[in-house]
């Protein structure tokens, strides 16, 4: 007969057992909303890197255009609710669509925002054989004829990539619905788009350049962060500094289903925070042109459930809705 000292330590070892393997990761995979190259992929190879040490399996990255962003949150609040092994990666872009109705019926709280993967900011990129040498050189083109630059982004007409071409002009007293944009579905395409030559400027973000600097194809004209960034991009002047009242901060990060159990979410949101105790996610921060901005869990999910309220107060100031 087994004494009641051992059955209670057979006991506390089985729930020792069973409880982590309620939350454990398996087959972790982040869904980036678009085709390969933009901001999308940019944030899914940051959980992909940034989390390995927190995961037993290695992150498979799946790319799910369409909508920037719409087919993906479709599939998360309808099918895959409760998926407890799937991020899917969004931005202030995905929080600005969901303030403005362009991803249909679905709102914040079809999902659960899980954590983030740094800050990110707006860029103004043109050609390397553009004529426009300067930020002052293709602002002086706008206020010739507005309609004469070709400006194109990862986004439609009141996107967050719209709005930074929109603060630009306002900055010089042009109204932003008068320029000529070519929307694209994700940075990916928008930067092929450069590339081709039809589009002349680009509203793309500092950490989809990257990958692209030294190649000698592109330019960045001026960086809409608040200040100047560190290396590799010490050398780029904000729009501020050269005189436009121009900024666009993004938050990126990630969400789940919102049907997904409290242990599947706890489980995700621990990993980030682990994550963002490491020399080693910082500098992989560092290294794909993001600054920390560090959040999980429920402290995460309440900030972007504020942020997207505060971003319908500013789409309806805009009149992009009603």
């Amino acid at each position: 007969m087994k004494s009641p000292l051992k059955v209670a330590a057979i006991a506390l070892a089985a729930t020792l057992m069973s409880g982590p393997a309620l939350a454990q990761i398996e087959k972790p995979e982040c869904v980036a909303p678009a085709k390969p190259g933009g901001g999308f992929d940019l944030t899914c190879r940051i959980a992909q890197q940034g989390l390995a040490p927190q995961l037993d399996d290695p992150m498979q990255v799946t790319f799910m255009p369409g909508g920037i962003g719409a087919v993906a949150i479709n599939l998360f609040a309808t099918t895959r609710t409760d998926d407890p092994n799937a991020i899917v990666a969004f931005s202030s872009g995905s929080l600005l669509n969901i303030a403005t109705g362009k991803f249909g019926k679905w709102t914040e709280d079809d999902v659960r925002f899980v954590g983030t993967a740094g800050a990110d900011f707006g860029a103004v990129v043109v050609r390397e054989d553009s004529p426009y040498q300067t930020l002052d050189d293709l602002m002086d083109a706008f206020k010739e004829d507005v309609k004469g630059v070709v400006v194109g982004a990862g986004g439609s007409v009141g996107s967050q990539d719209w709005m930074k071409a929109a603060l630009l002009l306002k900055s010089i007293g042009e109204e932003p619905r008068a320029m000529r944009y070519v929307a694209f579905d994700g940075g990916g395409d928008a930067i092929a788009g450069l590339l081709g030559g039809s589009i002349q400027a680009y509203m793309g973000d500092v950490g989809e350049m990257v990958p692209h600097l030294g190649a000698g194809q592109m330019r960045i004209l001026a960086l809409m962060s608040p200040e100047r960034l560190p290396e590799p991009f010490a050398e780029y002047p904000t729009a501020i500094e050269l005189g436009y009242d121009a900024e666009w901060t993004i938050l990126r990060g990630f969400y789940m289903g919102k049907d997904v159990s409290d242990e599947a979410y706890n489980a995700w949101a621990d990993a980030f925070k682990a994550a963002y105790e490491t020399e080693a996610f910082a500098q992989i921060q560092k290294e794909k042109g993001l600054m920390p901005l560090n959040m999980a869990g429920d402290e995460l999910d309440a900030s972007v459930k504020k942020r997207i309220a505060n971003l319908r107060d500013v789409a309806r100031e805009a009149g992009l809705i009603e």
